[in-house]
């Protein structure tokens, strides 16, 4: 036990660290369980994105623009916002001169209409009337200078005018193809784009739905992390503490040992003692016979020599009395049946049992888990409300129904419009067709009678080719008199639809008028109101959620949701929280099964700090130690004997001197050298016990002390620890939920419902209405109303031409006319109409 003052320092240490670490150093450190991991929650909105129709760019395009100019000159007021409030809230309270003024190009137009419809059939029939009486179209009476100038001009107008109308029946052709081309892709997209707007809506329930239901992520990973918290918890209790019981537990190993030596040291000095005493009660009596006899052979006169000897042998007696040895026995008595602990085995158990602590924790914490994973297994009630909460459910569900029921029911109702566009296209191919018959008999009729012209000169030649070219541009005025009508009716009927549709309604919604018109207050009727259609308490601008939409914004921004639904209110998880909290403050780890020491121990050391080992005087058994066994060295005496044994010239005094010598070195091996043995022995037994003996009490004091310490101050440290830890783990698992409600908030407010369908289905409905209908419907009446105004100038040129291809009544004599000639039979030359 020399090395017992190097024991003393980490005691002391340790103490002192027991009385000044705070129980709560660890508190706030979550290094152990660490940062919550990032979650990835499946986007629950869908996407959507309606492709934008667009409208090619085409030859046609400046027929359009045209129509459109014309269309703007024929309707120089703007968009009537007074009218069609009243025409939308009270139609009786319209009035027909403020309809009419706005309608004032049309009425125009329809006037010019009127007008044609009521002239050009009276004119043909009046000049019908003239032909039967041969009034009309006949033949040029005289030749006459000018006649060649005329004729030309009157050709070249009518080959003009029959151009313009070949272009424009080539047009109206096209745009009346054109027309029903896009009808068919735009009334299919009819319907396709309320399935759209439908989708749009129905979504919306299923993607807030969709959102509740991710809560199970959050949850599933708490569940995860509640079936390892106790070891978790365990495993930190551990950790934290395992330092400070490590040093007591071998503080108290290495003072078990040290108890185990030192007993072993004072019982050895007791032992030792004995046998001293003993083997000085014997060796005593025996040196003593042995001076005795020396002293009586040295003195002897015939001694030769024995001086020395004789000197030695005076000295010849026993060195150290250890009888006079202090006593032992009664720190032995205290130290009986002392160490009644093991304290190898009892350390290791109390390591086992504190090694243990992760395994005891998840067992003790095993109910309160399982309360904790019911708690955590409920969704939280604003979740639960989240969808049937949301602003607009009911109405979502009248709305879709309401689009899904108008998909249905527009898709006869659009095969209807079809089927009376395939009416209107066979009309319009007719009417062009009699156009372009027009046309035909124009130019056959120039042809045939320029052919006849031309062959004029020859005296032979027969008068048919005129003659036919004149009836084909009567043919030509013929069907211009008779279709005039149906194709006036027809270019009207079109212009009144299509030009109203063109500046009410195009012009306006490519303008925004109409978005300006719903957004002004009382012009909607409440049944139309946008805001109380969706139970919205606020009144949303249409123009603004329209623009918004288009840039991809979600319903929550567009309707601004924020002021009819608390967002937060159903985001808020306080409540779920202070259940897990409450169930996580019923946690708790029982460490009293660490004993550190056991009873046994524990008065093993009591035994030892009230045994007086300290006390035991010990210098009194270093005196003694310190002196020899025998004062003179039996040996070297010997030695001296067996020399003056050889120079005796008595024989007798040198066999008795011999026999001497051989007895002390007898006596020396039997007596003195384990005498000598066992001083050595003692004096290491008292030196260890005099080095350990101080110290050894007072670093029983601290053991008994710092175990005493730590085995009262155990509990509440790991109770701070595991509040700690349950503080981390609920931040942890916390931090978990906030970020679904981070995700949530952010998904509902920017991604869910986003409303580009929307203005996707607006814009395409314009591009259909407008740019894919309305402008070759316009185009086509457009043209055709020019091929039928054209008609006039067509049936006036066709008249004045046809007279030139005619015979010519001076050929019928050649020297004298019938009048003058009476006697003359005249040749027919010509055919009369």
């Amino acid at each position: 036990m020399v090395c017992a003052p190097g024991l003393l320092a980490p005691l002391l240490g340790l103490g002192l660290g027991l009385a000044l670490s705070p129980l709560g150093a660890a508190a706030g450190d979550c290094g152990a369980l660490g940062r919550a991991e990032r979650l990835v929650f499946a986007p629950a909105a869908r996407a959507r994105w309606m492709a934008p129709l667009v409208r090619a760019p085409g030859p046609l395009d400046p027929l359009y623009g045209t129509v459109r100019r014309f269309l703007s000159v024929v309707q120089l007021n703007p968009f009537p916002a007074e009218l069609v409030k009243a025409l939308l809230n009270d139609p009786s309270s319209m009035k027909v001169d403020e309809v009419v003024r706005y309608e004032a190009g049309y009425v125009v137009c329809a006037v010019i209409a009127g007008l044609y419809l009521l002239v050009v059939p009276i004119t043909g029939l009046c000049f019908c009337c003239c032909r039967c009486r041969r009034r009309c179209g006949g033949r040029v009476k005289m030749e006459h200078k000018a006649m060649a100038c005329q004729r030309g001009i009157l050709m070249v107008f009518l080959l003009l005018t029959t151009l313009v109308l070949l272009i424009g029946m080539v047009c109206a052709f096209v745009t009346n193809q054109r027309t029903h081309e896009q009808m068919g892709p735009s009334a299919e997209a009819v319907p396709e784009t309320l399935l759209s707007l439908q989708g749009l809506v129905s979504d919306v329930p299923q993607e807030l739905q969709a959102v509740a239901q991710q809560f199970s992520l959050p949850q599933k990973r708490v569940l995860e992390e509640l079936d390892g918290v106790g070891m978790s918890i365990g495993n930190t209790i551990h950790t934290q503490l395992k330092s400070t019981v490590y040093e007591v537990l071998a503080s108290v190993l290495s003072l078990g040992q040290a108890l185990q030596v030192s007993v072993d040291h004072l019982r050895a000095l007791n032992a030792t003692s004995v046998e001293l005493r003993k083997g000085q009660q014997a060796l005593g009596p025996a040196v003593q016979g042995h001076q005795e006899r020396l002293l009586a052979l040295l003195q002897e006169s015939s001694c030769q020599g024995c001086a020395e000897a004789l000197n030695r042998t005076r000295a010849l007696k026993l060195g150290a009395d250890f009888s006079q040895v202090p006593p032992v026995d009664n720190v032995l008595h205290r130290l009986k049946d002392v160490p009644e602990a093991n304290f190898s085995s009892m350390v290791q158990e109390e390591n086992s049992t504190f090694n243990a602590l992760p395994l005891l924790a998840a067992l003790q914490m095993a109910d309160v888990v399982r309360e904790l994973k019911k708690v955590v297994a409920q969704q939280p009630r604003g979740l639960r409300t989240l969808v049937e909460a949301f602003p607009g459910w009911e109405a979502a569900s009248r709305w879709s129904q309401a689009l899904e029921e108008a998909e249905q029911g527009s898709r006869p109702y659009l095969k209807e419009v079809q089927r009376y566009e395939k009416y209107r296209w066979t009309v319009g191919c007719v009417l062009c067709s009699v156009v372009l018959l027009v046309v035909v008999c124009n130019l056959l009729g120039l042809n045939l009678g320029i052919w006849g012209l031309s062959a004029r000169e020859d005296p032979g030649h027969s008068e048919a080719k005129g003659e036919a070219g004149a009836r084909f541009l009567m043919m030509g005025v013929g069907f211009s008199f008779l279709f005039a009508t149906p194709l006036i009716l027809l270019v009207f009927t079109t212009f009144l639809v299509g030009g109203n549709m063109q500046t009410l309604v195009c012009r306006s919604w490519e303008s925004g008028k109409l978005y300006e018109f719903a957004d002004t207050p009382g012009n909607l009727p409440s049944s139309m109101n946008l805001s109380q259609l969706l139970g919205l308490k606020k009144n949303i601008s249409i123009l603004l959620a329209y623009q918004q939409c288009k840039q991809g914004a979600a319903l929550w921004k567009v309707l601004q949701l924020n002021d009819s639904y608390d967002l937060e209110k159903h985001l808020d998880i306080s409540q779920y929280t202070t259940k897990l909290q409450q169930e996580l403050q019923k946690i708790k780890v029982d460490v009293k099964n660490l004993d550190l020491l056991s009873p046994a121990a524990r008065q093993d050391l009591e035994a030892l700090q009230s045994s007086g080992l300290e006390n035991i005087p010990y210098p009194g058994f270093l005196v003694e130690i310190q002196k020899p066994v025998v004062n003179t060295s039996m040996e070297k005496l010997a030695q001296e004997l067996e020399g003056l044994s050889q120079t005796q010239g008595n024989s007798m005094l040198g066999q008795q001197l011999q026999k001497e010598a051989q007895g002390l070195r007898s006596l020396h091996q039997e007596k003195v050298l384990p005498q000598q043995s066992l001083v050595a022995k003692l004096n290491f037994s008292v030196r260890a016990l005099a080095s350990s003996a101080p110290y050894l009490q007072l670093e029983t004091s601290g053991v008994l002390d710092n175990v005493t310490h730590l085995k009262g101050e155990l509990p509440a440290w790991a109770t701070s620890i595991l509040k700690n830890e349950s503080d981390c783990f609920l931040t942890r698992e916390m931090d978990y939920f906030s970020q679904y409600v981070a995700w949530v908030r952010e998904e509902v407010t920017q991604h869910i419902a986003t409303c580009q369908p929307l203005s996707g289905a607006l814009d395409n409905g314009r591009v259909i209405l407008c740019d894919m209908v309305a402008d070759p419907w316009n185009a086509f009446w457009f043209c055709l109303a020019g091929c039928t105004f054209f008609l006039i100038p067509s049936i006036i040129f066709a008249v004045k031409t046809s007279k030139y291809f005619r015979p010519i009544r001076k050929r019928l004599s050649s020297t004298s006319s019938e009048e003058t000639q009476l006697f003359h039979i005249p040749r027919v030359t010509s055919l009369k109409l």
